[in-house]
């Protein structure tokens, strides 16, 4: 097992409010939790706590394969920071006000053997990029 971290972020026009409830509710996880546009993911559950479990069942859309991530949150502090355990690895996710107004989101988490660290970062990083997406079309102006 590798002992690499990989981190990954992005800087979103919203509410930190806004930023974490689309990361942490089921309803919003599945509209933008995939990697590419031939995946999705179909279920999501959170509880959203210490000790909690999440599932996120990711398949690709032509039916050929898929899988659930799933973990415990190890530490979870609102509007701030979630750390879980995913697959005998660790995560952390961090949510931070900019000075420019926006919120960045911050993944950093264990690397794994199967893939490079190249494909794992481009990976989630295309993740992120999706819930950036997400939550800045779903986010009303005033």
């Amino acid at each position: 097992m590798s002992t690499e971290s990989i981190q990954v972020s992005t800087a979103i026009k919203s509410s930190i409010e806004n930023v974490w409830h689309a990361y942490t509710s089921p309803d919003a996880i599945v509209k933008w939790n995939a990697a590419s546009d031939d995946w999705h993911t179909t279920a999501a559950t959170v509880d959203l706590r210490k000790g909690g479990l999440f599932c996120s069942r990711m398949e690709a859309k032509d039916g050929s394969m898929g899988f659930d991530f799933e973990g415990t949150y190890t530490k979870v502090e609102p509007l701030s920071c979630l750390e879980y355990t995913f697959g005998g690895r660790q995560a952390r996710v961090d949510f931070d006000n900019s000075e420019a107004g926006e919120v960045v989101v911050t993944v950093t988490f264990d690397a794994e053997d199967s893939h490079t660290t190249k494909q794992q970062r481009e990976g989630w990083q295309s993740i992120l990029d999706n819930f950036r997406k997400h939550v800045e079309s779903t986010t009303t102006r005033d």
